[in-house]
């Protein structure tokens, strides 16, 4: 595909277009569930749920990636809108050639191409904010090249604009979950995506937690082809986590237990997880058992937690495991839920049971049975959002959002797998351990280095 300026002059102000007809679409929807509230009738959910995702299905880019993250958490949306949204595409029709050429040159300037000793034409993956181009450095060196599509800030504050309409159309119909937070975390995330110097540093810090382990491994930055719109690492060979769907049972757990360890180890010992569960996000080395690794390539979508929300999490499991009330208050309080009563706590419970209950026995198992990863999590999620009808709505704080999302999109890969594990050893022996004041200052050691921050 070869792109001409004008059709690049183009772009924004056909973005705009579409964006004052979705504008329009759901302001409709909207204004018909006023009506509905008003007058007392009953509305069609699943029919509104498709209106709404008809309403947005005509964009792509920053949009699609929101309206897939809300399908990702668990309530945010009733369940009919979450399958709704989950079956939009995030993917975007790649830069041309001629496009790519001027993008570089306005990162490296004119004589970007000498830079490289190679540089592929075609992308080698085309997502909803940039896509990436595989390339040669004059040492030798394969080269992954993540170049940002024009535009995108604008693009994205327009599609946040849009999120949060399409979740005001929700608390019109129904105001059982208080979203206005999740919309908040939404957004501080989706702009950190389009700081490529941020996601270097998120790189750079987990190229640090993963220093001495030979089963992950993290891409190294180079910093001399990299800019805030441009980001070159080292690119690692891999073939895609699915590929291994049909491998024996021993090398599919292997590949879970590596992957369980990626994404706690750095959550438990530093208060940092990778909120983005998207199986592209990870590749697998090697096919044998005892020589396969895991490659973690994707930083955008790093989330930091104050180290009181680890301990939550580590107070909410041994309130679970040991029956004691207390605990588990304490962890929901430390986590930022507000106006706890009996009846609110036994609710989010429900919640916490499913998360953890894999992790509370101590037996080899599969994460859950006769349930697909597509349905993980939705039965659940009904009864919360049943239990709420008559006790919302609930307030879901900030920092619960991605680690809920993130939890899923784990659960997601183990059911792909068809792992089956002691999935209790395995969280106990990242969390056994724990120590806030210890995970305070590795934190902040770690932050300092790299110029991050939490929260």
């Amino acid at each position: 595909m070869v792109e001409s300026k004008d059709e690049e002059r183009n772009r924004f102000t056909a973005r705009i277009g579409r964006y004052a007809k979705v504008g329009g679409n759901l302001s409709g929807v909207a204004a018909k569930m006023a009506g509905a509230k008003l007058f007392g009738y009953e509305l069609d959910s699943a029919k509104n749920a498709a209106e709404i995702a008809e309403a947005l299905g005509g964009l792509k880019g920053p949009l699609m990636k929101v309206a897939q993250m809300l399908a990702t958490i668990p309530d945010a949306l009733p369940p009919e809108y979450a399958e709704e949204l989950a079956a939009l595409q995030a993917d975007a029709p790649p830069m041309g050639w001629a496009f790519v050429k001027r993008r570089m040159q306005a990162e490296l300037g004119t004589n970007w191409q000498a830079k490289f000793a190679s540089f592929e034409h075609h992308p080698a993956a085309a997502a909803s904010l940039g896509q990436v181009h595989k390339a040669v450095s004059h040492d030798g060196d394969t080269l992954a090249c993540k170049l940002q599509y024009p535009d995108m800030d604008s693009a994205v504050a327009a599609d946040l604009a849009q999120m949060r309409l399409a979740l005001s159309v929700h608390r019109r119909i129904q105001s059982v979950v208080d979203t206005s937070q999740v919309a908040e975390e939404i957004a501080a995330r989706l702009v950190e995506e389009l700081d490529y110097d941020r996601e270097a540093r998120n790189m750079l810090a987990y190229s640090d937690i993963f220093s001495q382990d030979n089963e992950v491994s993290v891409p190294q930055y180079h910093r001399e082809l990299s800019t805030g719109r441009l980001l070159t690492m080292s690119w690692l060979e891999g073939a895609r986590i699915l590929t291994f769907k049909e491998a024996s049972q021993e090398v599919r757990n292997e590949i879970s237990r590596i992957m369980f360890k990626a994404w706690w180890y750095p959550f438990s010992y530093f208060g940092v997880i990778h909120g983005d569960p998207h199986l592209g996000n990870y590749t697998i080395s090697g096919d044998e058992p005892g020589a396969l690794g895991l490659n973690l390539l994707d930083y955008g979508c790093i989330r930091i937690f104050e180290p009181s929300f680890v301990e939550g999490v580590s107070m909410l499991y041994h309130g679970l495991l040991q029956k004691k009330d207390e605990m588990i208050v304490a962890a929901y309080e430390l986590w930022g839920f507000e106006n706890l009563d009996r009846e609110l706590i036994d609710i989010l419970n429900i919640w916490a049971r499913f998360i953890y209950g894999p992790l509370l026995n101590d037996k080899v198992q599969a994460l859950a049975e006769g349930v697909s990863a597509a349905d993980y999590g939705r039965q659940e999620a009904y009864k919360v959002h049943q239990a709420l009808k008559a006790k919302g709505p609930l307030t879901i704080p900030r920092s619960f959002v991605f680690m809920d999302r993130a939890a899923i999109g784990l659960g997601g890969v183990f059911l792909h797998m068809g792992a089956k594990l002691n999935f209790y050893q395995l969280f106990n022996a990242q969390i056994e351990e724990f120590d806030l004041h210890k995970v305070t200052m590795r934190q902040k050691q770690l932050l300092e280095k790299h110029g991050l921050e939490n929260g």
